[in-house]
């Protein structure tokens, strides 16, 4: 694909400001999709706490200091003593980012990294999020570092998580020279979430699949228990097997920190490996009952729209 193709302000390689705060507008076009949680719901939806919001959710009697604007005069006239109505009580949903940034997605084949996708991913559904009047928050993890930011209101969540993928990015592009194996890093990310996750939370998780061995099943059960989770797969089409490539050929890959030259016979065992390791991410997040979406590297987010509702 060509450069002009790239999303407003990005490069495909580097991530800056004007960029993730461009996926604005892509926020802006998703369409309403009203969801239900299990517990404290968020901003525009209604949460199981009884309160003074606006739908109505019972008929109690009057207690005194009740507000006597609250009064059923209905009930209380036909039973003859004074009863007041309940509302269901709007609170805020914490939504949190659980945005993986390991060396595997620094790989782009097309248009841009998978890592600066992701990016593009979670300043969307960021902005999606304060735009709801949720509370957001994420968990940026990498081999080298983990930024966990608390779940804030309205735009001052976006800022401080903007700053925070530019770090990691950063960090994790100077540092593709030297080789880090932290095979649990994703995992340990894993057993965080759990700890900072509350009851009725909307969890996403955005990452190639690399990295999920099958000791994160355990935290992410517990976690699909009492909040929501939904998945982002990002992929890219040499990972894919979607290039078409010629019969024969040398092609050197840098893949995280490993570099490589792939011939016919090595790149269709490193694919299979590659598929591997994402259907076993695929395999985890249906037995989490997590809805997965697929996001291609090669594509401007905003083409691809359909898969964020």
């Amino acid at each position: 694909m060509s450069v002009s193709e790239l999303p407003l302000f990005a490069d495909g390689v580097s991530l800056n400001q004007k960029e993730l705060l461009a996926c604005q507008n892509i926020a802006r076009a998703l369409p309403e999709t009203p969801t239900k949680a299990r517990a404290a719901l968020a901003g525009h939806r209604a949460s199981n706490i009884r309160g003074r919001g606006m739908e109505f959710a019972e008929v109690r009697h009057y207690q005194s200091g009740d507000d006597v604007r609250t009064i059923d005069w209905r009930v209380t006239a036909r039973t003859g003593k004074a009863h007041t109505k309940l509302f269901v009580e709007e609170r805020e949903r914490p939504v949190l980012l659980l945005l993986d940034l390991s060396h595997s997605l620094y790989f782009g084949s097309s248009l841009m990294l998978q890592a600066v996708q992701a990016a593009h991913v979670a300043a969307t559904l960021g902005w999606r999020a304060v735009g709801h009047g949720d509370r957001l928050g994420a968990l940026i993890a990498s081999e080298q570092q983990h930024i966990e930011l608390k779940p804030r209101s309205r735009q001052s969540a976006m800022l401080p998580l903007i700053s925070a993928m530019q770090t990691v990015h950063q960090a994790q592009l100077d540092g593709m020279g030297a080789h880090v194996s932290e095979p649990e890093h994703i995992y340990r990310a894993c057993l965080r979430l759990r700890r900072i996750a509350k009851p009725g939370s909307l969890i996403w998780i955005i990452s190639d699949g690399s990295h999920f061995t099958p000791q994160c099943l355990q935290p992410l059960t517990e976690l699909s228990r009492h909040c929501d989770i939904g998945a982002l797969l990002i992929t890219d089409p040499l990972r894919q097997g979607e290039l078409p490539l010629p019969a024969q050929f040398q092609l050197p890959v840098k893949d995280g920190a490993q570099e490589l030259v792939l011939n016919r016979a090595s790149y269709n065992g490193w694919l299979t490996r590659q598929h591997a390791q994402q259907q076993g991410f695929i395999d985890m997040m249906r037995q989490l009952n997590a809805r997965l979406r697929t996001i291609s590297a090669a594509q401007p987010l905003n083409q691809q729209i359909g898969a964020l509702r």
